[in-house]
This record gives C-alpha cells, structure tokens and sequence, in this order.
C-alpha cells in the first residue's frame, strides 16, 4: 500500500528562493556570475521601463521607479530564482485607461489595492489555479495586446500631431491617427526606422550586445548633433529626477477604492497570469521549479512598494527574466542587484535621458510587440482543431476591439464550454446482449486493460446490464440518461449498471442515476449498482440511491448471480436483499 504524499507545510510553501539559495552555500563565483546577469538585464530593462511608462500615459521616472522597487522585492521575496520584476508591455492598455480615467493618483491606488489582492490570493493558494487558463486564450489576449500596444505607438513612430487627446479605442484611434498624417514628421520616422534598423542588425550579427540601448544610443547621439525636430523625454517631461521618491500612502477613501476595484481586480489577474508564465518559462529553460503561491505573494509586496514610491504595476517579465537566464543568472540576486544597477544608471545618467527620442522608445516597443505577439503559436492554434481556433480568435478580437479583461472572460468561458463539450463527448454507455467488447485479446482485456464481459452474464433477456465509462458530470449527464432509457425497452426485471471505468460523479448525474431507480421501481424491477468507488457512492446516498431503492454490489458478476437468486425466488424489488458487497 502506498503512502500518501505529505502536503509541504506553510513554510516551505511560502519560504523566498533567496534563502533556499543562500543555504545552498552560494559563494563568491555565484556572486559574480549573479552581478553579470543582473548588470545585462538592467541595460535591457533601462529603455524597456522608459517606454512602457510612456506608453502607458504617465512619466518616464515612474517606470524606472517600478523596476527598482518592485524588481527588488520581486526577486528578494518571489518563489522563482530567476524572475526579473518590472513594468510590463501586457499592462499598457489596462494602465492607460486607468489613467486617463481616474488620473495618476487613481492608478497608484489600483496599484495599492492589486497588491493587496495578490497577498491575499498568494495566501489563500490560489496560485495554482492560475494554470487552468487554456493556453489559447493565453496565446489570443498576448497577441491581441501586441497589437494594441503596436497601435500606441504610431504616433510617435511617426511625429503625428493629434487635433485632440488621442482616443483610446483602436478604430476611433486609427482614425484619428489617418486624419493627422499630414502632420508626419520625417525626421521621427527617420529616428524610428534607424533605431529599428539597428536593433534587428544587433540581434543578427552580434545577438550578445544590448541591442536597446544601442539604438536608443546613437539615435540620442543623432538627434542632439544634428538638432532633429523630434520630441525627446527632455521636450516632453522634462528629464527624469536623479533619486527616489520620498515613499507615502496613496489618498485612500472609500469612494475611490469602490471606484478603482475594477481596476485593481484586473491588475491583479493579469499581474498573477503574467507572472506566473513567467516563471514557467524559466522553469522551462533551467528545469527548477517555482513555488507559485509565494511567487504571488511577491508581486503583492512589490505592487504595494511600488505604489509607496509612486511607480506602477509591477508583475514578472518574459523577456528580462529570459535575458537573465541566458546571461548566466545563478539566483534571486540577479534580480536584486539589477535593481540595484538601474537606480546607479538613474543616479549618474539621469540628464542623458532628456536626450533620448520619443520615436526611438516607440521603436524599442515596437520590437517588443513583434516579439509578444507569438506568431507561430497563433497559427499552429488555428490548425489545430475547430474549437481552440474559436477560442483564440474570440480572444484576440475582444481584446484588440473591446478591452483585456473582456476577452479573458470572453476566451476562458468558451475555453471552459469547449473542455465540457470535449469531456461529455468522451463518457460511453454500453449495453446489450452479450455485453462484449468486438474484439477482444486472448489475455481476456479489452480497451486498453478493462476486463473483458463474460457474454453469460448478459444472456438472460431479464437483465439488462450496462456500464458507463468516463467522467459521469452535468455535460453528460442528458446523453447518459437517454442512453439508460433506451437500454430498457424490453421492460426487463433487473438493471444492472456498473461505474468501475467512471472516475467522478456529480449531483447532476446522481439525479439521473436517482430517476433510473424511480423508472425501475415503477416497473417493479430491481436496481444493482456495481463498481462504485466510496467518493461515488456518497453522491448516490445523498441523492436517495440507496437500498432499498438500489443494491450496491462489487462486480457485475455478483449483481448478475444476485438478481437471479431474487428473481427465481419470486421477490419483488421492494423486498429484495438489499445488502451490499
């Protein structure tokens, strides 16, 4: 008998990475191989936290902000050894919209209370649900992000100057965008097609170097020496501050935290979805495992510590954790100290930025949604069957023409209905007489290694045995119950159906069961029920299929030779031996 695996304790549920690291005699080569990596991921996540703050409709400074904050606690705290903590391109839309209806003081509250909300989901472990989320559905809204993203950044790509605020629906965006492009500006398509131009030639000769940083380099250079008509960070906000906020609460009233609930709430499941993918991925390239519930617990902490400090959502990043693992990364001090790097690169550096083009930075983001927006995966869903292709395709399409949270909603309620479909159509009844399998291998088993019917057992018209096989729930609870009304066309005097193959039952097909039993008492026949495992039979009980109304038997043989006794001794079902095996 096999011993039952012992559930880990809270502590080791919710113990950081840094201190399994730590006791794993982490020395000074894992220091500099940790101090490379994060040097590496911060040259990345220096422009990439600019940009998405940009796009995102508030200041360049509030990205860096999230990054060192919330990377830090990230990355200290989080149940991943690889996890690179940030602002992230899959928040752009949900963020802007935050902002341009509530104000920036309304997105550091949502930021706030999606912390809370992660601690509280951590806690409560409900990390592990989070992979029930069909992976077309993550494929679909990825994607449709990518192009929302990518329509943002048209009018910087371009220098167009808007009549009025620029919309943020696609349609109306894209017309509002068509009627500006009189006012293109040629140096910032310029400016654009370079920086672009530069990162894909870095990627493709030299995949090593920091490919951003570079373009947004010597498109910054360009720009100052040749004193192009394009809007930099210095123009637009005018530059970033050397230092850290001083931390304080965000203005926090009942009103508001009713009014910023939706928001908080959509930060908070994209925040654990992204995340969670996240440390997958860096599973998946290193084969270490990730404490999930912890890894949530966090993002709550960084979500929190970077509101305090003025920054926005802070959630696990693909790219920069990918970066990090490539670069040789041996643990949570990787992530820590490139936190560490971008607050000495803001520190020393931070009058360079004022320099940098906007067109560049819409460049760099343009890159990232090329990289987001999972083309092969797209396309091997759309072949793979008729059903993932809908799910995807609704998901993409909510999200690009409606808003984020819609099209999860949207793509997992079809994902959902999909899995039922696919799971009713997979429950069998089988009848008739004999009960055998067509063909049958000599070692007496059938399907795979279910016990082959002893045709004997069946020869009897006056019983009627059948057996179902697969899980036995609500979707297949109407096609079971018309498949046990059909096999009782004879009136026989014995039914006999086993649930040896059915590993769940619900109180939805407990009631078909129960009207079985009402249908065979009105015949006055009699009900076995064979194979029933303990979790099953509960079910039953509770639905009013118990003697006298049912018997319970261990195998078909038995109910068979017990219906047969009953009946040859002239009994009526009423008063048969109710007793069970």
């Amino acid at each position: 008998m096999t011993a039952r695996a012992r559930r880990p304790g809270f502590v080791e549920l919710f113990t950081p990475k840094l201190v399994t690291i730590l006791r794993d005699r982490y020395g000074l080569a894992d220091l500099r191989a940790d101090a490379l990596a994060g040097f590496t991921v911060a040259i990345v996540a220096l422009p990439l936290s600019m940009a998405i703050a940009i796009a995102s409709g508030v200041t360049p400074d509030r990205g860096l902000y999230t990054a060192i904050v919330g990377g830090f606690i990230v990355s200290a705290l989080g149940g991943s050894r690889f996890q690179i903590g940030g602002p992230a391109g899959a928040f752009i839309v949900l963020v802007a919209a935050t902002v341009a209806k509530h104000g920036v003081d309304g997105l550091i509250l949502a930021t706030f209370l999606a912390g809370l909300m992660l601690l509280a989901i951590g806690f409560l472990r409900l990390g592990t649900f989070i992979k029930y989320i069909p992976y077309p559905v993550t494929v679909g809204f990825t994607s449709g992000i990518a192009v929302v993203i990518f329509a943002s950044q048209l009018k910087e790509l371009m220098g167009l100057t808007l009549a009025g605020p620029e919309p943020a629906a696609i349609l109306p965006k894209l017309a509002a965008l068509r009627a500006a492009l009189p006012t293109i500006n040629g140096a910032a398509v310029t400016v654009a097609l370079l920086s672009l131009a530069i990162i894909i030639a870095v990627r493709r000769f030299r995949p090593n170097w920091p490919a951003f940083i570079i373009a947004i380099a010597v498109a910054s250079v360009l720009g100052a020496l040749l004193s192009l008509p394009v809007e930099t960070i210095g123009t637009r906000f005018g530059g970033i501050p050397r230092s850290l906020p001083v931390p304080h609460l965000p203005d926090v009233s009942p009103d508001r935290i009713v009014a910023l609930l939706p928001a908080a709430l959509s930060f908070a499941l994209l925040g654990s979805i992204e995340s969670l993918l996240s440390a997958v991925v860096a599973d998946s390239m290193t084969g270490r495992r990730h404490r999930s519930n912890a890894e949530l617990v966090a993002q709550g902490f960084a979500n929190v510590g970077s509101s305090l400090f003025g920054g926005i959502c802070v959630t696990g990043t693909i790219a920069r954790t990918a970066t990090n693992v490539r670069a040789g990364a041996r643990g949570p001090v990787a992530g820590m100290l490139h936190s560490l790097f971008l607050l000495l690169m803001m520190l020393v550096a931070a009058p360079l930025a004022s320099f940098i083009p906007l067109a560049a930075l819409a460049a760099v983001l343009a890159m990232v949604c090329w990289n987001m927006a999972e083309k092969h995966e797209f396309a091997t869903l759309l072949r793979a069957s008729r059903g993932d292709a809908v799910v995807l395709v609704a998901t993409f399409l909510f999200v690009v023409f409606r808003d984020l949270t819609t099209g999860i909603l949207v793509g997992f309620g079809l994902g959902a209905l999909l899995f039922l479909h696919r799971m009713a159509q997979a429950v069998e009844v089988e009848s008739g007489r004999p009960v055998v399998a067509a063909d049958v291998a000599d070692d007496g088993t059938a399907d795979g290694d279910r016990p082959r019917y002893d045709a004997a057992l069946s020869a009897d018209p006056s019983i009627m045995v059948c057996r179902i096989s697969g899980a036995f729930f609500f979707g297949a609870a109407a096609t079971v119950g018309a498949a046990l009304d059909g096999v009782g066309g004879g009136q026989p005097r014995a039914y006999v159906v086993d649930f040896s193959d059915v590993p769940l039952l619900d109180s939805t097909a407990a009631a078909t069961i129960a009207g079985l039993a009402r249908k065979a008492a009105r015949q006055d026949a009699l009900l076995y029920l064979t194979g029933t495992r303990p979790a099953i039979r509960r079910v039953l009980f509770a639905h009013g299929v118990r003697p006298p109304h049912a018997r319970f038997k261990a195998t078909i043989e038995a109910a068979v030779a017990a219906a047969r006794r009953t009946m040859a001794a002239g009994v009526s079902s009423a008063t048969a031996d109710s007793s069970a095996d």
